[in-house]
């Protein structure tokens, strides 16, 4: 059993566990590819790359109800500078997780090391305007940022589709929080996103979030303004989104 409830138009489902938090949101995205499935062609998704992500990836990558030949995949962020096969990378913990696992239609990957980054940017920019966004899959920071829009640099209004940003502290230290890396030296300074606006214009938002430390995201999250300081809080006004938390995550709700 799950508790499930509204805040403005963001539902919101909670289980007692992680496990049960990432079956039951992965049977919701499995579902709603199949719905699309039946009226499209193809769909577009964009995925997170996070260890908060773990159970949805491994439940949707062991998923044999999904015609994944039939999806183009794309992830949200990505460090800028690291080498080109470490396994920090977003798109490595991906590739990992789910881009090598399931035969996706295409899978387009943000070039971190690209020489020029504002062309990186253009070009992914015009990859995602080319196949406008069906589903994202993603998780909220310790800070309440959503991809890398972090509370000094996220815009609800954001006239960019990607672009170059500095990682605020709390974010960095979420990487070395979650095991990535083994100090804050280490975690770089800047990186690629998507913007907010660029999130929120898919179709249908699972978030899924577990832990207990993201319980005060989640409680600032759907307890307080929608505003950028907790740049997560936009999704409750998204018309088809679903926040899934266990017990830990939401405490502080």
């Amino acid at each position: 059993m799950m508790n499930e409830f509204k805040k403005d138009l963001l539902r919101v489902k909670i289980a007692d566990t992680r496990e049960e938090m990432g079956i039951a949101a992965s049977r919701d995205i499995v579902e709603q590819i199949q719905k699309l499935q039946a009226v499209k062609t193809e769909i577009n998704i964009i995925f997170a790359a996070a260890p908060s992500q773990n159970e949805v990836l491994k439940n949707l990558s062991n998923s044999h109800e999904i015609d994944w030949t039939k999806i183009n995949a794309f992830h949200m962020d990505e460090y800028i500078g690291l080498p080109k096969d470490a396994p920090q990378r977003f798109g490595n913990f991906l590739k990992n997780a789910i881009f090598s696992r399931v035969p996706f239609r295409s899978v387009h990957y943000i070039k971190g090391e690209a020489e020029e980054i504002e062309t990186e940017c253009k070009r992914y920019s015009e990859l995602l305007k080319k196949y406008p966004v069906d589903i994202v899959c993603m998780g909220v920071g310790e800070n309440g940022h959503i991809a890398f829009n972090d509370p000094p640099v996220a815009d609800f209004h954001d006239p960019e589709v990607v672009k170059r940003v500095k990682l605020d502290p709390i974010c960095r230290q979420q990487q070395v929080n979650d095991g990535c890396f083994a100090n804050l030296g280490e975690v770089p300074e800047y990186a690629l996103t998507l913007t907010v606006p660029a999130l929120m214009s898919a179709q249908h938002l699972f978030c899924i979030v577990p832990g207990p430390t993201k319980a005060a995201a989640v409680g600032n999250m759907l307890n307080g303004e929608i505003t950028t300081s907790c740049p997560a809080s936009i999704l409750r006004s998204h018309k088809s989104a679903i926040l899934y938390c266990d017990a830990d995550s939401s405490s502080k709700i």
